[in-house]
């Protein structure tokens, strides 16, 4: 794995870490290799039982895709007579999107600066966001000429609404982490010295936690937003029993009656 993306797997939590901090983050090619394969790492690691997604570095969390390198790859793209450089959506976004989101563990992502284009979307794919008080998002796409990708035609709307969310496409800009927090973007808010910090606090209790119902959870939200009332009632109800019959219920339930605090085995 390059090192432009660390990864470390300690009791239960794999932290994986983008680390361009003199590029603010910026995904070139060796990058988005090297965090597609940290994702589908730990999303097929039993041990793993939540992740946190962060960046080294306080000016960004991940601006996007690398416009350095991709104006010398599209110049050989017009040398060659090719569109090759704009498989990286199919080749590399959509599988590091689908990894994040559909894995069956929960994903913070500690959001120590400012998160735009793929950046915002990579951020969004998470279950939940620690953004420090000082940083900011931007969807900047149609500011290069580009529409969305790394999924955040799907996930700005969910958060924000389509309204909101057609803003913020169309005109793109910088929103603060207090605008951010109020749209429901940031989960939790907190003073950028501190980010590091409580996000792992966050990721840890999660991990820490019954992870076949976070799983559960995590499926019956994604499935409650493109079904029916009755068609999620239905999911509810397979959801819930393969939750109950989890060794971390018969846990829970006899140290609600012992008055103890539950010890999760994650399965």
């Amino acid at each position: 794995m390059a090192d432009t993306v660390l990864y470390e797997v300690s009791d239960g939590l794999a932290t994986i870490t983008l680390n361009r901090p003199e590029a603010m983050n910026a995904l070139n090619i060796a990058t988005k290799v090297a965090l597609r394969d940290a994702v589908r790492a730990a999303a097929d690691d039993d041990a793993v039982r939540a992740v946190l997604l962060t960046a080294a570095g306080e000016r960004a969390f991940c601006v996007g895709q690398d416009l350095k390198e991709h104006i010398t790859l599209l110049a050989s793209d017009r040398e060659a007579g090719t569109g090759a450089t704009m498989t990286t959506v199919k080749e590399h976004y959509n599988p590091i999107v689908r990894a994040i989101a559909g894995m069956a563990k929960p994903v913070v992502a500690g959001v120590n600066g400012v998160a735009a284009g793929a950046g915002f979307g990579l951020a969004l794919a998470a279950d939940y966001r620690v953004v420090a008080d000082t940083a900011g998002f931007n969807t900047s796409f149609a500011g290069v000429a580009l529409t969305a990708d790394s999924g955040i035609s799907w996930t700005l709307p969910r958060v924000v609404g389509p309204g909101r969310a057609s803003d913020l496409l169309l005109f793109p800009r910088t929103i603060t982490a207090q605008d951010a927090y109020d749209l429901g973007i940031a989960n939790r808010l907190v003073p950028v010295g501190e980010l590091h910090a409580e996000a792992e606090k966050v990721a840890r209790q999660l991990a820490d936690g019954p992870t076949v119902a976070y799983a559960a959870l995590k499926e019956a939200v994604a499935y409650g937003l493109t079904h029916t009332l009755e068609e999620t009632l239905e999911k509810e109800d397979e959801l819930q029993s393969r939750a109950g019959a989890s060794e971390d219920h018969a846990i829970a339930v006899q140290a609600f009656v012992n008055k103890e605090k539950p010890k999760y085995l994650g399965r």
